[in-house]
């Protein structure tokens, strides 16, 4: 059975460049605070071009020190007529490369160069059609009539001066515009999401046709690139790998393995917070797959003295992310040189830990919120830029077995965050193990891990009344999450078939003692987060 996938998922760009810090042909994104901003700057890459995601307010001259072939204006929540609404700097468009301004960015071009946008009497959401009365450049090679995907109130009701209006809407009179003389460009409605079916073939038009970009980007160049810059930052030293086993990690450590060698030291931490017998699959792999050399450290009964008693999620992850690195410091201190820590940072942990483009802390990620202030290494984050989809094609690249390149994410913490609202002990782990491994099982048998962003247990501290054997019972409660994902930024829950859940619920409840009930969480991501803490 397929599941389909949402599409709302972003990208970040980070900087895969040389030793001046500019990529040699990348397109720069500046977000205005849509919540399709990352997502345009996913689609551009798609396109085979590397992207930028920057916030509104860097300035001209940030933008052209990265040197792009062109620049995009993503949509934004707000009026272009409202008070501390974010302004579009006209300098921007006096840079000398192609401007299009998406939704919001079109309004403030408008704007800005003397077209007339106004509160219109409807809004226009969702799913509107498009028609085309001058392909122009940027809509070349679309039909004359297309749906589109449109959020916004303002509108466009007449293009700047000079500029040519290519296309209206169900409620927009100007609903695309461009000016091939200044090569400026604009649309109302969003290409980067799946409800606009012809909107990578706008976006390529930009890009290709109008940028010129080549569009070679790919993960064969982003391995080239990073070892040259791993070399680089590491020069003749030494550093450690934290490897948990999954593929962000994994993917990091034979990046730096194949950058510096024998010079890298992979230290696996087992912190007794893993999946049932992952541990030793990890040392297996590693050790004998891909012989990188390797030290293994149970931690177990070590972690679980410094969860004792402690409630608070956040709190979880700082412990978990402190003591992480303290482990690391004395391993560090048996060898010689040591000076780099290699972690596999995503762009998902960052911009939800507040780094990326000005967002809040959503929650904090043990490898980016949790590092201690004395943090006695130089971190070596080769996939910081990077979204999951991307890593995994750069794993596939470097050979990597595939399930290992396709296994499910699994946050650092681990478990010890899907222990809601009670302390983590040995017996509640045990029993989210057992009941983790059924629910994995399971989905592979039914022939659907792939097609899952995540799937995975919860065990909340409370407990429900049941009845087995003519006998009351009072046991766990067990809560499945199964979500579709691009790369975690967003998420909609999975429609699991009935039969496979009533197959995972019977196997759970007869085969843990100790759980009496299962339910399954139909959240999706926005309002909710995939993890429960």
């Amino acid at each position: 059975m397929s599941l389909t996938e949402p599409q709302g998922s972003p990208v970040a760009a980070g900087p895969l460049a040389g030793s001046d810090g500019v990529v040699t042909e990348q397109v720069v994104v500046l977000d205005y605070g849509g919540q399709y901003s990352q997502l345009i700057a996913r689609r551009v890459r798609e396109c085979g071009v590397f992207s930028t995601l920057l916030p509104h307010h860097v300035g001209p001259d940030e933008v052209a020190r990265r040197k792009p072939l062109g620049l995009i204006l993503s949509g934004g929540p707000a009026s272009v007529y409202a008070d501390g609404a974010p302004r579009l700097d006209p300098a921007l468009l006096q840079l000398g490369i192609p401007v299009l301004g998406i939704c919001y960015g079109m309004q403030l071009i408008a704007r800005e160069l003397g077209g007339r946008v106004e509160g219109a009497e409807v809004g226009e959401y969702g799913r509107s059609q498009l028609t085309v009365h001058d392909h122009g450049r940027l809509l070349a090679d679309t039909p004359d009539e297309q749906a589109c995907w449109m959020s916004h109130r303002d509108t466009v009701f007449a293009p700047p001066p000079g500029f040519d209006a290519l296309a209206s809407s169900t409620a927009s009179p100007v609903a695309a515009i461009e000016s091939v003389e200044r090569g400026i460009y604009g649309i109302q409605f969003h290409p980067e999401v799946v409800h606009t079916p012809y909107g990578q073939q706008v976006l390529r038009n930009f890009l290709i046709n109008i940028c010129g970009a080549a569009g070679t980007w790919s993960a064969r160049s982003v391995i080239q690139e990073q070892i040259e810059r791993i070399r680089e930052q590491v020069g003749d030293g030494r550093a450690l790998c934290a490897l948990s086993g999954g593929v962000d990690s994994s993917v990091a450590a034979l990046l730096v393995h194949q950058a510096i060698g024998d010079r890298l030291v992979c230290v696996f931490v087992d912190h007794g917070l893993m999946r049932k017998d992952e541990g030793a699959q990890v040392i297996s792999t590693f050790k004998d797959h891909f012989h990188v050399p390797l030290i293994a450290v149970d931690a177990e009964e070590r972690y679980l003295e410094k969860l004792r008693g402690v409630v608070d999620p956040e709190q979880k992850r700082k412990i978990i992310g402190t003591e992480f690195i303290r482990i690391f410091e004395e391993e560090a201190a048996k060898l010689d040189g040591i000076r780099f820590l290699v972690q596999g940072t995503l762009y998902s942990d960052v911009i939800e830990s507040g780094g990326g483009t000005g967002t809040a802390t959503i929650k904090s990620h043990h490898n980016v919120g949790g590092l201690p202030d004395d943090l006695e290494f130089e971190l070596v984050e080769p996939l910081r830029s990077l979204f999951k989809d991307e890593v995994r094609a750069v794993g596939a690249e470097l050979g990597m077995p595939e399930r290992l390149v396709w296994r499910q994410p699994f946050p650092g913490p681990g478990l010890a965050i899907r222990v809601v609202g009670g302390e983590v002990t040995k017996e509640k782990l045990d029993v989210l193990r057992e009941a983790d491994a059924i629910l994995q099982d399971e989905i592979r048998r039914a022939g659907l891990y792939r097609e899952l962003w995540q799937s995975f247990c919860v065990l909340p501290d409370v407990r429900a009344v049941g009845v087995q054997g003519d006998e009351r019972t009072y046991g766990n409660v067990i809560a499945i999450r199964a979500v579709t994902s691009d790369d975690a930024m967003t998420a909609d829950w999975a429609r699991l078939p009935y039969d496979l859940l009533e197959q995972i619920a019977s196997r759970m409840i007869n085969e843990i003692r100790p759980v009496g009930r299962v339910v399954l969480d139909i959240t999706s991501k926005p309002p909710g987060t995939i993890e429960w803490e």
